[in-house]
C-alpha cells in the first residue's frame, strides 16, 4: 500500500528551513529509525548535490535516520533500489525531473513505492508525485524529455498555492493560471497546497495536515475545500 507525505514546501512563515514539518515526519518514519534514505538533490540549482544533502541531514537529524543523497552511487538507481525511504528535495521541478529521466529514476521510485517503500517530497518533490509537472510555479529553465512525472497521486498538485495578487502586481493570479491549465485540460483535478499543509497518503485516501484547507480546482474552477485534518478518496 502506498504511504506518501507530499508537503508543500520547506518553511512556514518564519520558521527555519523543514522544522515546521518534523512532527509530520516523526509520525511518519516512526517505524523507520535507522533506516536508510534515499535523497534526491536534482532540484537544488542553486547549490551542490552534496551542499542540498548535508542541508537536509542537518535539518532531519532528530529523525535518527540515515539520509544519503543518490549521487553518492555509481548508478543513482541503485540507491533507490537499496533504499528503505524514498525523499525528494525542493527547487526547480524542471532540473529535478530531467535528472529523473536522466538516471531512469521513475519507474523505480513508481515500483518502490507501490510496492510500500515510504516517499516524502516538499515543493517539487511533491509536485513530481503527481500525473505531472504542468502545475509547477517554477520557470522551465531545462527541458526534461516528458512533463509526465510519477503519477503515484493520479491527480495535479500545486504547491506553495497563494490567493490573489500582492498590491501592484500585474500579473496572473495563481486561479488565473489554474484556469488557463484546466481550460486546456478540463478533466484534470489540481489539488492546491497552501504554505504550511500537507497530503499524507495511504493507499488511495488522502489525509490533510497543517494549519490551513487544501483546495481542490476541477473543470471551470470548480472548487471544492478540504478542511485539515478531513481525509478525501481520490
Amino acid at each position: 500500500m502506498k504511504k506518501m507525505l507530499l508537503m508543500s514546501g520547506s518553511k512556514y512563515q518564519q520558521t527555519d528551513y523543514l522544522v515546521h514539518t518534523i512532527p509530520w515526519l516523526k509520525q511518519f518514519l516512526a517505524d523507520y529509525q535507522g533506516k536508510t534514505v534515499a535523497f534526491i538533490p536534482y532540484a537544488g540549482v542553486r547549490q551542490s548535490y552534496d551542499e542540498y544533502e548535508a542541508k537536509v541531514q542537518k535539518a532531519l537529524a532528530e529523525l535518527q535516520v540515515n539520509i544519503i543523497s543518490v549521487h553518492r552511487a555509481a548508478k543513482h538507481v541503485d540507491m533507490i533500489e537499496q533504499a528503505d525511504v524514498i525523499a525528494i528535495g525542493g527547487g526547480n521541478t524542471f532540473c529535478l525531473l530531467k535528472g529523473m529521466y536522466e538516471h531512469n529514476l521513475i519507474e523505480a521510485i513508481r515500483a518502490k513505492v507501490e510496492s510500500g517503500t515510504p516517499y516524502f517530497g516538499w515543493s517539487a518533490g511533491a509536485n513530481v508525485a503527481g500525473c505531472s509537472i504542468m502545475t509547477t510555479n517554477d520557470m522551465p529553465i531545462t527541458y526534461p524529455p516528458s512533463f509526465d512525472a510519477l503519477n503515484l497521486f493520479p491527480h495535479q498538485i500545486n504547491p506553495h498555492f497563494i490567493s490573489g495578487k500582492p498590491q501592484g502586481h500585474n500579473g496572473e493570479s495563481r486561479e488565473e493560471r489554474l484556469a488557463e491549465f484546466l481550460i486546456v485540460n478540463p478533466n484534470s483535478k489540481v489539488y492546491a497546497l497552501p504554505e504550511g499543509t500537507a497530503l499524507s497518503i495511504e493507499g488511495d485516501s488522502a489525509t490533510v495536515l497543517g494549519n490551513h484547507d487544501i483546495l481542490l480546482f476541477s473543470e471551470n474552477m470548480q472548487l471544492e475545500m478540504i478542511s485539515t485534518g478531513s481525509a478525501v478518496h481520490y
